[in-house]
């Protein structure tokens, strides 16, 4: 089973995202903050972190930048996710982000199934029965072969 580190520190998003990713079929490990991420993704390795940008006691962009200057966590693939305008996503990929998500999109129902998509497809996982069709990553929509995500 495959391991996400789920970085957000609004209680709601975190309790939203880490039931859906659970649904999916992922262990979800979560933080509140950027010094809870940094040490617990230097604990046990996860597949992949999805990091919100704005967060307490340490910045999504400085987590960001830790995880790329260590060994451990520098091929850890990260999506962030944001509601900051999507005009910073050319900086956060140069800074080695994997893929941005505009969490304002983040519905309780109709977009959820978008970020299990983009999880999929950074983790190179087969589409599952009722998942949509494009996925947006890093501004370009991907159309995905019959039976890929």
């Amino acid at each position: 089973m495959k391991t996400i580190l789920l970085v957000e520190d609004s209680r709601f998003l975190r309790l939203m995202n880490e039931r859906n990713l659970v649904r999916a079929g992922y262990s979800v490990v979560t933080a509140c903050d950027g010094e809870e991420a940094l040490r617990l993704a230097f604990e046990r390795v996860p597949d992949l972190i999805l990091l919100d940008m704005l967060l307490p006691k340490l910045g999504g962009a400085q987590v960001l930048r830790s995880l790329r200057n260590s060994a451990t966590t520098d091929r850890v693939p990260v999506v962030v996710l944001s509601s900051l305008p999507q005009s910073n996503e050319p900086k956060l990929k140069k800074e080695g982000a994997t893929a941005y998500f505009d969490k304002s999109t983040l519905g309780l129902h109709q977009n959820s199934e978008s970020l299990i998509q983009i999880v999929r497809k950074i983790l190179g996982e087969k589409a599952q029965a009722g998942d949509a069709v494009a996925i947006q990553i890093s501004g370009e929509v991907a159309l995905p072969a019959k039976g890929e995500v």
